[in-house]
């Protein structure tokens, strides 16, 4: 790249950055890493790049997609910010894959954005207006899912504004311009934002030539951000700067523009007005015959250049990267391409040879791979018709063990009627006997049906008490029951309990579940 840049370029670098810093109105989820940068930013570029490094790999580590996301996103402005565009860049293509994998919008409308600007600070304006309008869709969406404000579009149209407007298509600047302004009156008749004034204010300079208006609209943007946000002057001032330049005041143009280069350097932020400022500056000291302050200018201007845009540029790493690996993929398709045309017929046929291997394998392959396949369809085919018919097995077994037990109880009751109808003397000894009796062939019931479906679902009180691990031993019969599709008389015969027990039984199976009302029990155990 060459060393000189022409004013037009430059001009389009500068207002990308401008723009770039317009998070005021759209500021990023914050944690304390994010706030501790923030803090070091001014004082210690590199302590804020460690805090937001450690950020990242502790979000990573802890699984918190948003906070990693969010940290990364502010990583990536933070280099932009001093001008180091290849790992900004790098950072936000990460942020968007992640936003991207959990689906999350808001992030992805963000991160969209903040791409526009960079693809703009290479002047690929067809790339940086369509990024801009893919976040302004998403914004759009989630505005009618009541997700975000409408506040969240003023960002997407002033981004729009300045993109046109760098590349000197000012009806168009104006067009997005008047839509910053309609989305702020549908927030509030009153609503105001100095970012979109101060734009106003230079577009009204410009194109209108109302310089007294447009200096006045600066100068309470000047109030709010030496309250609110005091690194901003650096933008403020450089407008002002072009203002008294086209008003023809050089002095107040000139003290402007070094206004302008105090605060980059002093907060560490928009280090990109620099380039601008010096080289307006030079131009201003030349117009005035003073070639010394004019020289250093220039000088300062073409080192900064060199080192955002030269060949040897961490920017520029990338693209020289891409064009080495080109080269030598070049050289080398020459190489074997002088070899190819000497063996050229042996070639040939052993192109032809390997082509026949390969379809013969490749036929082979998929021969071996079908029968298998068949195979295996067929012997699961197989297991699944058995173990449907064990399954049918088991409840036909249950069911008559039910049966039994409801005769064994009907027979109890009449010997005691019998007993009693014929005025006998009571044997309690007796009577406890046959209680036992009866509630021991309940059990032996149980673990024979218990034995028979453990059988059949091998994994069931396993997987049960692995994610349940609450549950009783009577919940887990329950629960086998339930999966068998029983009812709640089934249950009540075979466990021995009244129809009202297995009704409660279930209730309190389904609180310890924690399921919602309206849940089918059956089929939630059905998938254990």
């Amino acid at each position: 790249m060459k060393k000189g840049m022409s004013l037009q370029k430059m001009f389009s670098i500068i207002f990308c950055i401008f723009c770039m810093y317009i998070n005021g109105q759209e500021p990023y989820v914050t944690n304390k890493y994010i706030e501790k940068a923030k803090h070091l930013t001014e004082k210690n570029i590199d302590s804020a790049v460690y805090y937001l490094n450690s950020g990242i790999d502790f979000y990573r580590k802890e699984n918190d997609t948003l906070n990693l996301i969010n940290s990364i996103c502010q990583l990536s402005a933070l280099y932009s910010n001093i001008l180091d565009y290849g790992k900004s860049y790098d950072g936000y293509w990460d942020a968007l894959i992640l936003a991207d994998l959990s689906n999350d919008n808001i992030s992805k409308s963000m991160i969209y954005r903040e791409l526009g600007w960079l693809y703009n600070s290479y002047r690929r304006e067809e790339e940086s207006l369509d990024y801009f309008n893919k976040s302004l869709r998403l914004k759009k969406e989630l505005v009618k899912e009541n997700k975000i404000g409408v506040d969240y579009l003023v960002s997407n149209y002033y981004a729009i504004v300045n993109c046109y407007r760098i590349n000197n298509n000012l009806k168009m600047a104006k067009v997005y311009l008047d839509s910053c302004m309609l989305s702020l009156k549908k927030i509030s008749p009153y609503e105001k934002s100095f970012y979109v004034e101060s734009e106003a204010a230079y577009y009204n300079a410009v194109v209108k030539g109302n310089y007294n208006e447009s200096l006045s609209k600066l100068n309470n943007a000047k109030e709010f951000f030496e309250k609110n946000d005091p690194s901003y002057l650096t933008v403020i001032y450089y407008l002002f700067g072009e203002i008294y330049t086209l008003n023809g005041d050089t002095t107040q143009a000139i003290n402007s523009f070094k206004n302008s280069l105090s605060f980059s350097e002093k907060y560490n932020k928009h280090l990109g007005y620099k380039l601008f400022n010096y080289n307006i500056l030079s131009k201003l000291y030349s117009n005035k015959g003073n070639y010394k302050e004019a020289f250093e200018f220039k000088k300062k201007a073409e080192e900064l250049n060199e080192k955002i845009f030269g060949l040897n540029s961490k920017n520029n790493k990338h693209l020289i990267e891409i064009k080495d690996k080109y080269r030598l993929q070049k050289e080398k398709e020459l190489e074997m391409l002088n070899e190819a045309k000497i063996q050229e017929l042996e070639s040939q046929k052993r192109i032809s040879f390997l082509r026949n291997i390969l379809m013969a394998a490749a036929f082979v392959f998929l021969l071996l791979y079908g029968m298998l396949f068949f195979r295996n369809l067929r012997r699961k085919n197989n297991l699944e018709k058995e173990k449907i018919n064990e399954v049918m097995k088991l409840k036909n077994r249950e069911l008559t063990t039910s049966v039994l037990q409801l005769i064994e109880k009907e027979e109890f009751i009449i010997k005691l009627k019998n007993s009693i109808a014929k005025n006998d003397a009571i044997d309690v000894r007796a009577i406890h006997s046959m209680v036992n009796s009866f509630q021991n062939s309940i059990g032996d019931s149980w673990k024979e049906f218990e034995t028979r479906f453990i059988s059949v679902n091998q994994n069931f009180y396993k997987n049960m008490r692995k994610k349940y691990p609450n549950l009783s031993q009577t919940d887990l019969k329950l629960c086998a029951l339930l999966k068998l599709g029983f009812s709640s008389k089934e249950m009540s015969s075979l466990l021995g309990i009244t129809i009202e027990s297995a009704h409660t039984s279930r209730y309190r199976l389904r609180k310890k579940l924690n399921l919602e009302k309206g849940t089918n029990l059956a089929k939630f155990m059905a998938n254990f």
